[in-house]
């Protein structure tokens, strides 16, 4: 597992509970004692880390490389997914991957980007960065929602839609820009789910939903802090200023009212429990569904518009 830099303080507690275990496997002493109140000292100072942790450290969590992805999830709290690819343009991008699927029995079409574990599969999903051709794809398949009455959710963990020169030729802004039109005029219910990075537009091409949540160390933001930071100070090293300065964490947008909701990570991220992030993020997208399928068609597309647009408004 990739350990943080400031976890190692708390790894290193538990090295030294692992080396007290192999000396009394090794010779027969008993050091039971010692070995408890270490698990204590570390229990209690894992606890503590993780309720205090600064938004940069947050965004070191969101980008843990062993943190659960779209598939990952897609596994944990769906059956019967079905993918569906392509644009109908000719082109399929990897790094938005869609489909039908149960959850809880409820047929739904879900979305996400994708990132890879590994440079080769990075290299694949294009590290989480969707071009025109997935925003595409991602509205064919709102479309199709719509269509057959299913409810949506949306996973993202994203640092951005890809900048490069071709996403430019072939229109990304656009994409992007239709995406939010479109899935403001749904009549389905939408649920979005910021699952590690929410950057800029990239993020919010699949975000326009009735709801919106985010994993607890997950953020959500307009650019990343290094951005923020090269922009601000032509120094991308205070992205930790940035950071706090933008209030991309859960519990701050919370309170801006620009999210819905925070899902509760395992202690120390999601990378540390699949199974416990995918029953706390199951939980919640079918609440939010069986909340939202009670709502009209109409009342759903009109809440969604209003809810977007009180964002940012600014009161004397």
């Amino acid at each position: 597992m990739t350990i943080l830099e400031f976890e190692k303080p708390l790894y290193e507690i538990q090295e030294k509970i692992q080396e007290l275990k192999e000396i009394s496997e090794s010779s027969g002493m008993d050091v039971s004692n010692q070995i408890e109140n270490f698990e204590k000292q570390a229990l209690e100072y894992k606890k503590e880390l993780y309720s205090n942790l600064t938004p940069s450290q947050r965004i070191q969590i969101a980008r843990h490389a062993d943190r659960p992805n779209f598939l990952d999830y897609v596994n944990l709290i769906t059956t019967d997914f079905i993918e569906l690819h392509g644009d109908r343009e000719g082109t399929d991008d990897r790094a938005i991957i869609g489909g039908i699927a149960k959850i809880d029995n409820q047929p739904v079409v879900i979305i996400g980007t994708q990132k890879g574990k590994t440079t080769k599969e990075n290299l694949i999903y294009n590290f989480g960065m969707p071009q025109p051709q997935g925003y595409r794809k991602a509205l064919r398949l709102f479309y199709h929602a719509d269509k057959f009455n299913l409810p949506i959710v949306t996973l993202i963990d994203t640092p951005g839609a890809y900048p490069g020169m071709k996403a430019e030729e072939t229109a990304q802004g656009t994409a992007i820009a239709v995406n939010l039109k479109e899935m403001a005029k749904l009549k389905v219910p939408i649920i979005a789910v910021i699952t590690g990075e929410g950057c800029s537009g990239g993020a919010l091409g699949l975000a326009v939903a009735n709801k919106v949540y985010m994993l607890e160390h997950s953020y959500y933001t307009v650019i990343s802090p290094e951005g923020c930071a090269s922009i601000l100070w032509r120094d991308a090293s205070k992205a930790g200023e940035a950071a706090k300065a933008l209030k991309i964490t859960s519990e701050d947008l919370l309170k801006l009212e620009i999210i819905d909701g925070i899902i509760k990570e395992p202690l120390g991220g999601a990378h540390c429990n699949y199974e416990e992030i995918g029953r706390n993020l199951k939980e919640t997208i079918v609440r939010s569904i069986n909340e939202l399928k009670k709502t009209e068609p109409q009342k759903l597309k009109e809440d969604r518009y209003s809810k977007f647009r009180r964002m940012g408004v600014f009161c004397q």
